[in-house]
This record gives C-alpha cells, structure tokens and sequence, in this order.
C-alpha cells in the first residue's frame, strides 16, 4: 500500500495520478491531493510546502518516501513500466533523482510546454 501527496494545480501531476488510479485494478495506492481543504487536518506530518517542491509518499508502515522512489514504486505497484527500475540502480539513480529534482522545480512550465496549461484549477475535481 502507498499514498501518494501529488500537486493536483499539476496537469502532468494530475494526468499521471488519473493514469495510476485507472490501472490500479488491486487498490494499493491511495491518492491525495496536497491542496485539499483538509489535507493538513489529515495528514499534519506532510508539509504541503515540502510535498509542493518533491512529491511525497508514505509507505503502509508509515515511513516518508520522496520523489523517484514513490514514482517508481507507484508504478511496480500496479505492474506495468518495469523499465523505471533501473532509475533505481545505484550509478543511475544518482543522475536520474537529479532529473527529477529539475523537472520537479519547473514541472509548471513543462507543463505548459506540454499542455499548453501551467496550472489547473479543474485538475483536482477531475481525478
């Protein structure tokens, strides 16, 4: 199990979140948007600041995973890129966790690179 805090003004954050929740057919993700009303009523050990800058996740046991290590355990989870791995493998997770610190800072111009929308208020209601 794994609950993932994403930035739902995201459109790529959101995109991916509607993507994981439609393939995960046995429910071992939990999905929370970190601009929630309630959010910090309901997870006050997330910093929402902090889970805005590095997507967050917490582990059934209760640890804080951050960034490529919840992406590539979202997606083992439901079973499908297999290849995200081998971000995980010593020498490449170095440069790879380095990509994500980047596209992370600047996912909001990417995403309007992408989509022609760098924020969205209509993301959270549509996932």
């Amino acid at each position: 199990m794994l609950t993932i805090f994403y930035d739902g003004y995201c459109p790529l954050c959101t995109a991916e979140m509607r993507l994981l929740r439609d393939l995960d057919t046995q429910k071992k993700l939990i999905l929370e948007d970190i601009h929630a009303a309630d959010f910090s009523e309901r997870f006050p050990h997330i910093d929402p600041i902090q889970a805005d800058k590095i997507l967050h996740g917490q582990l059934q046991n209760g640890e804080v995973i951050k960034g490529l290590e919840v992406t590539c355990l979202a997606w083992k989870l439901v079973e499908k890129h297999k290849w995200m791995q081998v971000l995980r493998w010593p020498v490449i997770r170095l440069f790879a966790d380095l990509g994500y610190l980047f596209f992370a800072r600047y996912r909001h111009s990417i995403s309007s690179f992408v989509t022609g929308k760098p924020r969205c208020t209509s993301c959270q209601k549509e996932l």
